[in-house]
């Protein structure tokens, strides 16, 4: 469904993502690793068009999104959900879930089907959905930008550390969400830094340091090494110099 061949992009003269090549097949939850700094939630905004590629390609069914800005991005499939939830806090959740289908064809049925596919998902968000996004706890306002997101009608949901700072009870009720959008068929992104987390959700993972892939398996491959620890250590303070697969 998407394929990143030898990606570049940078902010300003500074560059950031190195020739980043990777892969998700339909249906599939994939996993962005590395420590901070690493470019991985640069590579998601380097997907959705929010800053300049300087090279490369990025495939989504055979359609180059390195071409497009970031609102035919959205048009083709591809929904990000960002880092810190970016929530329009005066604004009610359904307003909030309404900005996520500025994009979305199909008009008022359209809209309503959308409406009802989140609220299922989310119930909480239902019995909230007039009242002021900013009043949420942080759990309830991380599913409304899931929400918000889904409300595109996405078949590439791009996930920028979706479980940050939420209690564990939450990080479970989402995570059970998203395995339920993947039973469905929707193929998900998702940058994470914690190994456990991202190990059990995630079919297969790339770790990413200083811009670059160094590392490229299946979770339960990965999982499995006796040595995770150091290895991912190692990794995060190294210089890289080329992808590899253990």
């Amino acid at each position: 469904m998407l394929q990143l061949e030898n990606l570049t992009a940078s902010y300003g003269a500074a560059p950031v993502l190195q020739g980043v090549s990777l892969h998700v097949d339909e249906g599939e939850t994939v996993a962005l690793l590395g420590p901070n700094g690493a470019g991985k939630s640069t590579l998601l905004a380097a997907l959705t068009g929010t800053i300049a590629r300087r090279g490369g390609k990025i495939l989504f069914e055979n359609k180059n999104l390195a071409e497009m800005p970031s609102h035919e991005i959205v048009q083709h499939g591809v929904a990000l959900v960002p880092e810190g939830r970016l929530v329009f806090a005066p604004f009610s959740v359904a307003d909030n879930l309404r900005l996520g289908a500025v994009r979305l064809k199909g008009g008022a049925r359209a809209l309503r089907e959308r409406y009802d596919h989140v609220f299922t998902l989310f119930p909480r968000l239902a019995e909230r959905r007039a009242q002021a996004a900013g009043t949420l706890s942080g759990g309830e306002q991380q599913m409304l930008a899931i929400g918000r997101a889904l409300m595109s009608a996405p078949r590439l949901l791009l996930l920028d550390e979706p479980f940050l700072g939420l209690a564990p009870l939450i990080v479970i009720e989402i995570r059970n969400s998203l395995r339920k959008l993947r039973a469905a068929g929707l193929s998900l992104l998702m940058v994470e830094q914690k190994l456990d987390i991202a190990l059990d959700f995630a079919q297969r993972a790339y770790v990413l340091i200083k811009g670059r892939v160094v590392l490229a398996d299946s979770t339960q491959n990965i999982a499995r090494r006796a040595d995770l620890s150091e290895l991912y250590f190692a990794l995060a303070t190294s210089s890289p110099s080329a992808e590899s697969t253990a």
